[in-house]
């Protein structure tokens, strides 16, 4: 949670609210009040929060401290090795009202009269973007491209290419999937496997951030141990555990890092060596043996006889069933990747595409797979190259006209599957990985949505904004060779920013 005073939250969501406060205008597209919603309920969630009162001394209201953290997220660890704070999920929906905007409200400093290059060339030519950028600027409604520099060029994307895998997975696979965690036994023995599913949100706490929604090894445990005794086969029992699901070196090519586990079909908790949910932090080499090793002392709290710790093995294929727990849905796992620029999480549906391509799991199996998708889709991939699903891999190279024709497809009315794309983007000022990015007195603060992308030398932006005309937009900034990363980010947001203030 930001942990500046609440005087100073409260202040920063009323300098948004006498933004909104002017009249709708009366007829709006469906596509806008889906583009916008979700930034107004987090609005008004939070100043519900800050209201409440009194507070303790770190900022939030103690009978409310729950709530209040599920309303308002942290950062992520964006390949950059700052650390993250711990993150909510997406924000509720509620009546749209940023549409309604008026000109004045928004464009003190004239910049809503400007012809839109006349404001992004200035800002394009900025030293601090290093020596390649590129940019596009599309209307979804219309389809028509606003602005374009370098549209076509091939630059390092960091992380904005989860946007690529989110669309490949979701298309491939559907908003309601989920990734199954499962335990069997061998037929007429007492060897138990645990058997991963893919997914990285598999939890061993007992309390904390995602805990309540995400598939739990705890209640997996408690299922297990009762059916081996339903069985008469809970004492004397040898655990394994199974992770052929996925192939390949587990380790990213970037090798150990805070940023990312080694990529296992079993782990949990992201195999996070402390109670963190979102950004950079340690983790385990083994995930999976961890995670086995974890269940195994699950298993004997609940009365099994675990006579060693566990192996790994490959469950038969006449095993038989025991007890299952799944995901939340991809859509929901989508939000959260995008929102805390969660590698694990895109590492996992790269994978998922592949197995769903009948490619092999396997970071090369995951990169033809998503782009095969992405190809079904007719988005322009000339030049791209997928080396991994979270933009870690600095051989990535995607383009600003791939990003934002990505984007356009995940706004439009044609393919609603693809909606978490966009309620996943953090919003300026207040959530994931932008909670930090924008000042109070930014007009962006709130109106913009993006996918932050951040390696070293490497700056992109990718996302929705709504315009003082009431248009939705989708944008690509990206960089390649910047030496001043903060400086670039500010360039970059104050893009972002003038497509939020400028009318048509």
């Amino acid at each position: 949670m930001d942990e500046r005073k609440p005087g100073q939250q409260l202040h920063k969501l009323l300098v948004l609210l006498r933004r909104l406060a002017v009249k709708p205008p009366a007829k709006l597209r469906t596509w806008q009040l889906t583009a916008v919603s979700a930034a107004a309920g987090l609005v008004v969630a939070a100043v519900a929060i800050a209201a409440a009162g009194p507070w303790d001394s770190s900022g939030q209201r103690t009978a409310e401290r729950q709530l209040a953290a599920s309303r308002e997220a942290g950062g992520g660890g964006d390949h950059a090795g700052a650390p993250g704070g711990e993150a909510s999920d997406a924000a509720p929906s509620a009546p749209a009202v940023l549409a309604g905007l008026s000109r004045s409200a928004r464009t003190g400093d004239g910049t809503g009269t400007k012809p839109l290059a006349a404001v992004l060339d200035p800002l394009m030519d900025d030293s601090k973007l290093g020596p390649e950028r590129a940019a596009v600027v599309l209307d979804v409604a219309s389809g028509k491209r606003v602005y374009g520099k370098g549209s076509g060029r091939e630059l390092t994307p960091a992380s904005t290419t989860k946007i690529a895998t989110a669309v490949a997975a979701l298309s491939a696979l559907g908003p309601d999937h989920r990734l199954t965690t499962r335990t069997v036994v061998e037929p007429g023995s007492r060897d138990v496997v645990l058997v991963g599913g893919g997914d990285p949100t598999l939890t061993a706490r007992g309390e904390g951030r995602y805990v309540t929604e995400s598939a739990s090894l705890r209640e997996l445990a408690d299922a297990t141990a009762e059916a081996l005794k339903k069985r008469g086969t809970d004492q004397d029992v040898s655990l394994f555990y199974d992770t052929s699901r996925y192939s390949g070196p587990p380790q990213h090519p970037i090798g150990p890092n805070e940023n990312i586990a080694p990529v296992s079909a079993l782990m949990a908790d992201e195999g996070r060596l402390d109670t963190s949910s979102s950004g950079t932090a340690p983790r385990t080499a083994e995930p999976a043996g961890d995670a086995a090793r974890n269940f195994a002392n699950l298993l004997r709290e609940r009365g099994i006889g675990i006579k060693a710790d566990p192996d790994a093995k490959k469950a038969g294929a006449r095993a038989e069933h025991l007890a299952s727990t799944r995901s939340q849905p991809l859509s929901a796992l989508v939000e959260r990747m995008l929102t805390h620029s969660d590698n694990d999480i895109a590492e996992a549906l790269a994978r998922e595409t592949a197995v769903a391509a009948g490619e092999p799991a396997s970071f090369e199996g995951g990169a033809r797979a998503v782009r095969a998708q992405l190809g079904k889709l007719g988005l322009p991939l000339d030049g791209a190259v997928f080396d991994d699903g979270s933009g870690l891999d600095r051989d990535d190279r995607l383009s600003a006209q791939l990003l934002t024709a990505l984007l356009k497809r995940a706004a439009g009315p044609g393919h609603p599957e693809l909606r978490p794309v966009i309620t996943g983007l953090p919003v300026a000022g207040f959530t994931g990985t932008l909670v930090s990015r924008y000042p109070d007195a930014s007009a962006g603060t709130g109106l913009v949505r993006a996918k932050t992308g951040t390696l070293t030398g490497v700056n992109s932006l990718a996302g929705t904004v709504v315009d003082a005309n009431g248009r939705l937009l989708v944008f690509a900034f990206m960089t390649t060779g910047t030496t001043d990363p903060q400086g670039a980010q500010s360039t970059l947001d104050a893009m972002a920013t003038a497509l939020a203030v400028r009318g048509s």
